[in-house]
C-alpha cells in the first residue's frame, strides 16, 4: 500500500513539474522543498528506467518518455478528481479552498457581490482574494498560485488560460466636487489637456490611457485606487476610472464623475482559469456566478 502511495505522489509530482515546466515553480506550487520534489522524481525516473525531463537553463523539459506519461497520467488523473469532486459535493461536502486573484479595481464594484454570493452557496470553502495589477492576474492563473482570474481581457495574451467573458464597462472621469468639470454632464478629454492621476505603465487601464492617437497628460502615479482617490481629493485632481465605481464611494472623498464621450474608452471583463486543467468544480460554481452578477 505504501509503495502505491507513494507512487501516486511521485506522478503527481511529475504532473505539476511539466505543467510548470520547472522544479522550483512546481516545488512551490506543491508546497515541497525543491530538494524534496527532485527526490520523488528521481525515485519515478528509477522505476521507469529512463529520464522524464531535460535540463535546460530556464528549467525543464518533458523527453519522449515523459510526454507519453503526461499524454497518460493527465486525462486519468483530471477524470479521478473531477468525479471525486463531484462525489463530495452530491453528499454535501462542500469544504475546499479556492484562491481568487483579481484586479484592484474590481474589488470595489464586483469581486465584493461574487465573493457574498459564493460564500452563501459555500459556507465551508475557505477563499483567498487576491489584488493585483493584470499581468499579476494572469501570471498567477498561469502558475497555478490562483485557481481563477478576473481581469480585463485586453491583459491575456496567454495561450495557457481559458477565456470567459464576463461584461463590459466604459471609463468615466472622476473629478472633485467643486471643479468647474463637475457641472459637466459629459467630457471630450481630447479638448483638454487634463492632467490626471493614474496607475503605473504595466496596469492594463494606464496602456488603456496612452492609445488611440490619445495620450494622457500624468500628473502623478499611484498603485492603489484608495491613493487614488485620496490623492484627487486632496489636490483636486482628476483620474480615470471604471463608470461602475459606486457612487457612495466617490462621495466620501467628495469627488463626481463625469462621462467621457471621446476617446472612447471601455473594456471587457473576463475569467480566466488555467487552459490544461481541468476546472474544479468550485471554480466552475465561482464562474457562474460572476456571469450572472452583473447584466
Amino acid at each position: 500500500m505504501a509503495l502505491v502511495k507513494n507512487r501516486d505522489q511521485q506522478l503527481r509530482a511529475f504532473l505539476e513539474i511539466a505543467q510548470c515546466e520547472s522544479l522550483s515553480r512546481a516545488a512551490e506550487a506543491l508546497d515541497l522543498t525543491q530538494s524534496g520534489l527532485s527526490k520523488q522524481l528521481s525515485n519515478l525516473e528509477a522505476f521507469l528506467g529512463q529520464p522524464l525531463f531535460e535540463r535546460h537553463g530556464r528549467g525543464v523539459a518533458l523527453t519522449d518518455a515523459g510526454r507519453k506519461l503526461q499524454a497518460v497520467a493527465r486525462p486519468a488523473y483530471e477524470l479521478v478528481d473531477n468525479a471525486a469532486q463531484q462525489l463530495r459535493e452530491r453528499q454535501g461536502v462542500t469544504e475546499g479552498a479556492l484562491r481568487v486573484a483579481s484586479i484592484h479595481t474590481l474589488s470595489y464594484y464586483f469581486m465584493a457581490d461574487v465573493m457574498a454570493k459564493f460564500m452563501s452557496q459555500r459556507p465551508k470553502v475557505s477563499v483567498t482574494l487576491l489584488g493585483r495589477s493584470s499581468p499579476e492576474v494572469v501570471e498567477l492563473v498561469e502558475s497555478g498560485k490562483a485557481d481563477i482570474g478576473f481581469v480585463y481581457d485586453t491583459a491575456v495574451a496567454s495561450d495557457a488560460v481559458e477565456i470567459t467573458p464576463l461584461f463590459d464597462e466604459n471609463m468615466c472621469l472622476v473629478v472633485h466636487e467643486q471643479s468647474p468639470l463637475a457641472i459637466e454632464t459629459e467630457i471630450d478629454l481630447r479638448q483638454h489637456a487634463l492632467p490626471l492621476i493614474v496607475f503605473p505603465p504595466h496596469y492594463a487601464l494606464r496602456r488603456m490611457l496612452h492609445a488611440d492617437g490619445w495620450d494622457a497628460n500624468v500628473a502623478a502615479e499611484v498603485e492603489t485606487v484608495d491613493a487614488m482617490l485620496k490623492l484627487a481629493s486632496l489636490t483636486s485632481g482628476q483620474c480615470v476610472l471604471p463608470d461602475r465605481i459606486p457612487t457612495q464611494l466617490l462621495q466620501e472623498y467628495h469627488l463626481t464623475r463625469v462621462r467621457i464621450v471621446h476617446p472612447v474608452l471601455g473594456r471587457r471583463i473576463v475569467g480566466i482559469t488555467q487552459r490544461r486543467r481541468m476546472q474544479a468544480a468550485l471554480s466552475v460554481l465561482m464562474l457562474e456566478i460572476a456571469r450572472t452578477t452583473i447584466r
